[in-house]
Order: structure tokens, then C-alpha cells, then sequence
């Protein structure tokens, strides 16, 4: 209204220059039903990465046989050294197995393992090149998509294989596909909602990763008649899928778009996933110090390594996910070793796991230290796997239980560690990092086809091993800043400088 003729003034709110993190907690600060559909769009690939993890469990299991025409022949005797006359496997297609088509059960260990060994490296190696790009030139979505495509391509070809050469091949090239995707779906689900919810949203991928062992359970019980080549085509299939409909469907990192430079294509982005009224029309003036250029993709592995207090927690944080890796994967590997069902052990680890990512992310997040509990996970079950390794198999109502305690707590500390290592380090770097960390969990990880069989001798071998790993590199965890509470850093110099006020330096 006009007064005495004269217009009122009219108070102008300029808006003051804005942060990535004010960005985000301003556009999406609360979680809606675009946020829901496509955290689990994006979860997706996990399902079909826990599979090929894991598909070796059934694909490469020791097939069970009978004697035949013999009495000197018993149930205990010892394979290799009976004539092939003398036995026969209890299938009647022989074929379901690696190890009954290609006689692989009188083998050494290292040439038995090649397959599994072969993907656990190409996960290493792809993890090494491809680490960068996902904070680079390609971007999350991007490397996401082409990650679950040459992985789920790659498992499509395992299928088709002659012999265990060119199957070995193609398990490299699966795990070089696979490499990047755990991280890339972590790092995308952290990056696109708030502080508040970033624990919640990263349950999903980790959920979606327990769902995909339970589905591998139940694909091979109800084909465990048939050739384990059908294995794969019920998993690689549905993976290549899922590939497509991520890259029509899913929302790249506004994180990441704003770090290079693209403000609209990120506040089109923040639009989607926010309220309908949380953003102002026009585009407020955003702070982003570090852009990575984008002629070098490998530029943010040149920041990280530049700064002395990202190396040492850098290296401090591989070793520890060393320790980590040996024992989760070699947890779930392992499980024809305990001379318990296949089918019903593997329900079991897959239900433990689960049930551990709930209590990790809808309360242990939010309420516990990462520094303490990771301790404390570490050990018990380093000390427990030690116990049930030692007391034998053939005690089952000891070694199970103990089993099902140490799994467990390498799950939480599984958990742990991957959500801790996207707090530790800031956007600009963090996919690089992140990935790097899990690359050494995957280096732990290489070790455990070996080891695994080794252990059907003993278990003592397997997961006394395991144990030892992951009780000596989680003590390496006190050397790591703590980082519950803290607020999702974009540049070095706002890491340096959060650090510096809350005394966080390494």
C-alpha cells in the first residue's frame, strides 16, 4: 500500500554466497518420494555385484560323489587317490560344477583358485584405473553405468566358456567391470540427500548387496540339477538390464556437477529431488573453490596425494580395510569349508548380514563413534573367527554359533568402514579416495580363494587366517580422526580447516 503518496520501501534480501553443503541442505534437507525411488534406482547394481562376488561360492563348490563297483572304496576316502573307475559324482548331469567339467578336483589350489583369484585382481586393477573417473571426466552416473554393463557383459561370456583359461579371462574382465561400482552407488547416495539422512540412504545400497547373496542362494538351489552356466545367465541377464535403466533414469551427483562447474545443470537436479518450493527461482551465487579440470581425469589422485595429512590417513585407511576384506569376503567364501548345508549357511550369512545393516545404519550411525566401534568389531570377531578355526569343524555346535558372531561383526565393521571412509575425506577427492580404500579391501580379498581351499584340508588355514588379518590391521583405527556428527567437506582447504577446529588432524 501507498502512504501520503509515497510508495514503501521494500526490504531486499540479497542472498549471501552459498556453500555446496548450505546448497544441499537448503534444495533437499528433507527425504520425498523422488529421493526414495531413486535411491533405490541406485542401489541396484549392488544386487547384481554381490552375485558375481559371490557366484564362485556355488559355481566352484566340490560337488558330492559316490563309490562305484569297488568295496575297498568308502565315503572317507580320499579322492585323488582312488581310480576314476572306482567313484562317480552323485549328479546326474556331472556338469554342475567347474571342478566335475573340467576335473579340477585333484588340482593344486593355485590353479583350482584361478577363476576366483582372476576376478578379485581384475576388481584391483580396474579399481587402480578407474578410480579417478568417477570424480573427473565420467562423473558417478556415468561410471556406474558403464561399470555394471562390462560386468554383467562380462558374466554373460562366462557362461560360453571352453575351458578355464578363457573362463578365467572373463572373471578378470567381470571384476574389472565390478570394481567401480560399490563406491560409485555409496558415494551417489551420500552426496544427494542431507546430513540427516545420509546414514539412511546408504543402508539402501547395502541392503540391495544382502538381497543379491539371498537371491544367488535361491537362483542356485533351484538350478543346483543343472549346469552352473545357467547360474550365470540368470544373473548376468538381469544385470544388463539394470545398467539401461540406470542411465535413462538415474540423477547424476549435483556434488559433482557443482565441483565442475555446472550450477544449472545441478539446480535442475536439486529441483527434482527437493520440495517443490525449497529452491529460490533464481540461482544464488555457489562457493566452489576446487574445480578438477577435466582434460586430466586422474587430477583428483594428484590433490589427494599432494597433501601430507591425506596420505597418512589414506594409507591408515587401506590398511585397515586390508584387514576388513580378508575376513568379509573370506567369510562368505569360505562357508563349504564348515561341512554344514551350502544353501543354509550361505541364508544365514546373507540374513546376518542383513539384519547388520539395519542395526548400522537406522541406529549405530547416528548414535555410536566410528574409531571405538570399529575397534571393538574388529577384535571380537578376529578373536572369535581364531576360537571356532582351532576347535575344528567337526564341532558344530561350537563352531557355528562362533561363526555366526564373527561374521556379524564383520559385517558392522564392513559397514563401518565404507561409510566411515566417505566422511574422511572431502567432495573433490572423495570418490578417488573412497575407491582406493576399497581397492585394498579388494587386494584383501584376492588371497581368499587360496586360502579357502587350502582350509577344506583345515580350517585352521582359511579362517585362522581371516581372524589373524582382521584382528592386527583393525588396531589401526586409533590412528584415524573421528568424524561422527561432521558435515560433508568439498575442498582440501575446508577439510584442513574443519580438521583444524576440531583438533581432527591425522
Amino acid at each position: 500500500m501507498e502512504r501520503d503518496g509515497v510508495s514503501p520501501e521494500i526490504e531486499v534480501t540479497v542472498p549471501l554466497e552459498l556453500s555446496v553443503e548450505e546448497m544441499i541442505e537448503q534444495s533437499i534437507g528433507r527425504i520425498n518420494f523422488t529421493q526414495i525411488l531413486q535411491a533405490i534406482l541406485v542401489s541396484l547394481p549392488t544386487f547384481f555385484d554381490s552375485q558375481q562376488t559371490f557366484i564362485s561360492v556355488f559355481a566352484h563348490a566340490q560337488p558330492t560323489w559316490h563309490c562305484i563297483n569297488n568295496t575297498s572304496c568308502t565315503s572317507k576316502s580320499n579322492l585323488c587317490d582312488l581310480p576314476k573307475t572306482n567313484w562317480a559324482w552323485d549328479s546326474v548331469n556331472v556338469h554342475t560344477s567347474i571342478v566335475s567339467e573340467w576335473d579340477l578336483e585333484c588340482t593344486s589350489s593355485i590353479f583350482a583358485g584361478m577363476p576366483a583369484t582372476s576376478y578379485f585382481v581384475g576388481c584391483l586393477l580396474g579399481g587402480l584405473v578407474l578410480a579417478a573417473l568417477g570424480d573427473s571426466s565420467l562423473g558417478r552416473k556415468n561410471l556406474l553405468c558403464i561399470s555394471t554393463l562390462v560386468m554383467s557383459l562380462a558374466a554373460l561370456a562366462s557362461a560360453f566358456s571352453p575351458n578355464i583359461w578363457f573362463y578365467s579371462v572373463f572373471r578378470f574382465l567381470c571384476g574389472v567391470g565390478r570394481a567401480p561400482v560399490a563406491i560409485c552407488v555409496l558415494v551417489l547416495l551420500t552426496e544427494r540427500v542431507s546430513k540427516r539422512w545420509r546414514a539412511q540412504a546408504a543402508m539402501a545400497g547395502f541392503i540391495s548387496f544382502s538381497l543379491g547373496i539371498l537371491g544367488l542362494t535361491g537362483i542356485a538351489f533351484l538350478t543346483r540339477g543343472f549346469s552352473w552356466r545357467t547360474l550365470y545367465l540368470w544373473t548376468s541377464v538381469p544385470g544388463i538390464i539394470s545398467s539401461v535403466l540406470c542411465y535413462l533414469f538415474l540423477f547424476e551427483s549435483p556434488r559433482w556437477l557443482l565441483m565442475q562447474g555446472r550450477e544449472k545443470d545441478a539446480m535442475a537436479i536439486l529441483r527434482g529431488l527437493g520440495s517443490i518450493n525449497s529452491i529460490s527461482p533464481s540461482l544464488p551465487k555457489i562457493n566452489t573453490e576446487q574445480k578438477l579440470p577435466k582434460t586430466n581425469p586422474f587430477i583428483s589422485l594428484k590433490i589427494l596425494l599432494s597433501r601430507r595429512w591425506a596420505v597418512k590417513r589414506l594409507l591408515a585407511s587401506m590398511l585397515l580395510a586390508f584387514g576388513i576384506g580378508v575376513m568379509y569376503f573370506g567369510m562368505f567364501l569360505g562357508v563349504g569349508n564348515l561341512g554344514f548345508n551350502i544353501y543354509l549357511t550361505s541364508v544365514f550369512n546373507a540374513s546376518l548380514s542383513l539384519s547388520s545393516y539395519m542395526l548400522t545404519f537406522l541406529w549405530w550411525i547416528q548414535h555410536c563413534n566410528r574409531r571405538s566401534s570399529l575397534l571393538g568389531f574388529c577384535t571380537l570377531s578376529g578373536a572369535t573367527c581364531i576360537i571356532f578355526s582351532v576347535v575344528g569343524k567337526g564341532h558344530l555346535g561350537v563352531v557355528i554359533p562362533l561363526e555366526l558372531v564373527s561374521l556379524f561383526c564383520a559385517c558392522m565393521a564392513y559397514n563401518l568402514v565404507l561409510m566411515y571412509m566417505v566422511e574422511l575425506f572431502p567432495t573433490c577427492v572423495r570418490n578417488s579416495a573412497s575407491s582406493l580404500v576399497r581397492q585394498a579391501m579388494i587386494l584383501g580379498s584376492v588371497f581368499d580363494p587360496m586360502l579357502v581351499l587350502l582350509g577344506r584340508k583345515s580350517i585352521i588355514y582359511s579362517y585362522g587366517t581371516f581372524g589373524l588379518a582382521m584382528l592386527l590391521c583393525g588396531f589401526l583405527v586409533i590412528w584415524l580422526p573421528e568424524t561422527r556428527g561432521k558435515v560433508l567437506c568439498d575442498t582440501m582447504e575446508e577439510q584442513e580447516l574443519m580438521d583444524e577446529d576440531g583438533k581432527l588432524s591425522f
